[in-house]
C-alpha cells in the first residue's frame, strides 16, 4: 500500500471500525515509569505526535505539566481526549500533519506513531524530530523490536540496526535497550529509547 494511503481518512476509518489494536487504553508502564523520573512539573514543552487517544497527555496534564501538546491528523482521537479531559487546553490539540509542525520542544514522546508511518517516511521522521527539538532536547519512547503486523500496512516493525542508522546523525543514544515492563501483548518486542538531540553544528 502506498504511503499516501495512510492519510487522515485512513486513520478515521480505522477508529470508526474499531481497528485500533494499538490503543492500550492507558499509559503503558515503560512511559509511566519514565514520567515518574521527570521530577516536579515545569515549563518544558512536551509534544506527543501521532498521539491517538493520548493517554500519555492526559497523564501528564493531570500531573500538572502545563505545556503538553498532542498532534494527530485524525480528529476522532483528539475529540476523545477533549471528552475525557475537558480542561486540557484546546490550543494544545493540534489536528495537523506531523511534518508540518513547528517547534521548539524540549521533549517528544514516541508511542506507536513511528510504527504507523510508511517505512519510506522514517528518514524524514528522524530529521523532523531533530528539527522540532531544541539542542539537548530528548526523544523518548518505544519502538517495536523486530517485525510486526502483516507487512503491508501499519504497524510496521524494524531492527535495532535500522533505528541506529536513522537516528545517529541527529542524536546521542542515552538508552537503547529492550523494555523490561512492556504491556503483555508487547513483552519482548519493544525497545525503550532515550535519545538526546545533538548540538546544532556551526559549520
Amino acid at each position: 500500500m502506498p504511503e499516501s494511503a495512510f492519510d487522515a481518512a485512513y486513520w478515521m476509518q480505522r477508529y470508526a471500525t474499531g481497528q485500533d489494536q494499538w490503543d492500550a487504553g492507558r499509559v503503558t508502564e515503560p512511559l509511566r515509569a519514565y514520567f515518574a523520573q521527570l521530577g516536579p512539573p515545569d515549563a518544558r514543552r512536551i509534544l506527543i505526535p501521532g498521539a491517538g487517544r493520548a493517554y500519555e497527555a492526559e497523564f501528564l496534564h493531570r500531573a500538572g505539566w502545563p505545556q503538553v501538546f498532542v498532534a494527530d491528523f485524525a480528529a476522532e482521537p483528539l475529540r476523545a481526549l477533549q471528552q475525557r479531559v475537558p480542561d486540557f487546553p484546546a490550543a494544545h490539540l493540534l489536528e495537523a500533519d506531523f511534518f508540518t509542525l513547528e517547534g521548539p520542544f524540549d521533549l517528544i514522546i514516541e508511542q506507536t506513531f513511528f510504527c504507523a508511518l510508511a517505512p519510506a517516511l522514517r528518514p524524514a521522521y528522524a530529521r523532523k524530530v531533530a528539527e522540532l527539538l531544541r539542542p539537548g532536547g530528548k526523544l523518548v519512547g518505544l519502538l517495536f523490536d523486530g517485525p510486526v503486523g502483516p507487512g503491508d500496512g501499519p504497524p510496521f516493525g524494524g531492527t535495532r540496526e535500522e533505528y541506529r542508522a536513522l537516528f545517529a546523525p541527529y542524536f546521542d543514544f542515552l538508552h537503547f535497550e529492550a523494555a523490561r515492563n512492556s504491556i503483555k501483548p508487547r513483552q519482548g518486542r519493544e525497545l525503550f529509547i532515550s535519545l538526546r538531540r545533538k548540538p546544532v553544528s556551526r559549520a
